[in-house]
């Protein structure tokens, strides 16, 4: 089940407790001869994603319509298709637009019911990428409404993508999420809601489209696995609608690295297919190279040695075509030095240490930004463990740890926690100071 946040976003508009409505709800039952005994809970169970039964679905748009004083579909509290409360296919882009800025709103409420929701599955997950790469597409997305967008809106959100990207990579998601979410409600709701032609309308959505994929990187980046996915599916629907086929790429390789966490490797390789297939020419050298890459990653997995190295090949070889500023701002994450740690945890995993850690000090020979300076030093100390050069692996882990320090990011806790726990196994003398320093980091929550 998806967290309904239409209607959470309509309960706090009209300012109705969840036993508030649930009593309204009750009172209106009467009026109609229905016995219902509803409390609380059972509106938290409806704000998780279930649906009431019988005639409560009506009853809630009765109570709201009347507080609100506007008429209240089924679809506008999120009720409109049994068991679920995810955009339907075909939902008009007006519709699209109500329902991403809903669920802004809900997470900048800090609503538990959406933070603690779980990334969909199968069917629901697959979905979302195969109406971005499939007809029909926006013939029109320019929209009426009472504020005029320019082209000074558009610049400063790219401006936001920007800073918020850079806030992440030096203070982590975590931190950055409440930032982030906070300017999609306050700042890019009114512009998507506002005036604007078609032209102008597709570079509106297309620089939306970064800013909440940025969104859904700290959701991402915090544990918040279900939202995460939701914020990319957002981000994937909004490219759609710019038209830019790189851009849903870049937001499919987001879905893919997700994918690789979530251990649905099949559904990663297939996804990163689909983006290499429909971005066609848009797509570039190093989106191209990240996707081989992540390929690779999810082939070693399922135990495909030949398919994975033919994926390390291919992306070796976009890696060298990359060209410093002919790419665009989504993709600055690929900087020198990342296929050769994607290739390390992929040869790591076909139990090809001697690769593995060739291209894992490669990596960390190469500058990068702290963030990926140290998930290349997780990855150099783990390989360097796996070799028995523990006393190695222990210096290369205090590195690691200091790089770490003042970044709020679940992922990279789980990263020390891993070398940690591998570091005090190999009983190892030096293990101690990486342990200590590891110790002082976790200490403070998060």
């Amino acid at each position: 089940m998806q967290p309904n946040t239409l209607l959470d976003a309509l309960l706090d508009e009209a300012g109705i407790s969840h036993a508030g409505l649930a009593a309204h709800v009750n009172r209106a039952g009467r009026a109609r001869g229905l016995a219902l005994r509803y409390e609380h809970t059972a509106v938290a169970r409806w704000l998780k994603g279930q649906r009431p039964r019988g005639q409560v679905p009506d009853l809630i748009c009765e109570v709201l319509g009347a507080r609100l004083r506007r008429p209240v579909t089924l679809d506008d509290v999120g009720l409109g298709v049994a068991g679920d409360a995810a955009v339907p296919h075909g939902t008009p882009l007006s519709g699209f637009v109500e329902r991403a800025t809903a669920l802004w709103r809900s997470d900048e409420q800090q609503r538990p019911h959406l933070l603690g929701a779980r990334a969909v599955t199968g069917t629901p997950a697959v979905m979302p990428v195969w109406e971005w790469e499939n007809p029909p597409e926006d013939a029109d997305v320019s929209r009426d409404g009472h504020t005029s967008v320019s082209m000074s809106d558009i610049d400063m959100l790219r401006a936001a993508r920007a800073h918020y990207e850079l806030m992440y990579r030096k203070a982590g998601g975590v931190a950055t999420r409440t930032r982030v979410v906070g300017f999609l409600n306050a700042e890019t709701a009114p512009l998507l809601r506002g005036a604007y032609n078609d032209t102008l309308g597709r570079q509106l959505h297309r620089a939306a489209g970064g800013l909440v994929a940025v969104a859904g990187i700290c959701a991402y980046d915090s544990d918040a696995h279900g939202l995460a996915q939701r914020y990319f599916h957002q981000a994937l629907r909004l490219a759609k609608a710019s038209g830019d086929r790189g851009l849903g790429a870049y937001v499919i390789a987001l879905l893919v690295n997700q994918s690789l966490f979530m251990g649905e490797y099949r559904q990663a390789v297939a996804f990163a297919e689909a983006a290499l297939r429909a971005a066609g020419q848009q797509i570039t050298p190093a989106l191209a190279a990240d996707l081989h890459a992540m390929q690779a990653k999810a082939y070693a997995h399922l135990g495909d040695a030949a398919a994975a190295l033919r994926c390390i090949h291919r992306a070796e070889s976009e890696a060298v075509r990359i060209r410093p500023g002919c790419e665009p701002d989504e993709t600055g994450y690929v900087q020198p030095g990342l296929v050769n740690v994607q290739v390390a945890e992929a040869l790591l995993s076909l139990g090809d240490l001697p690769g593995a850690r060739e291209n894992a000090a490669a990596a960390v020979r190469t500058p990068a930004h702290d963030r990926g300076r140290v998930h290349r030093l997780a990855i150099l100390s783990q390989i360097q463990l796996r070799q028995g050069e523990a006393e190695r692996a222990a210096r290369t882990a205090v590195e690691m740890a200091e790089r770490a320090r003042g970044m709020e990011s679940q992922r990279l806790r789980d990263r020390l926690r891993l070398v940690r726990e591998h570091l005090v196994a190999s009983g190892c003398g030096d293990a101690d100071e990486a342990a200590e320093l590891i110790d002082a980091a976790l200490r403070v929550p998060l």
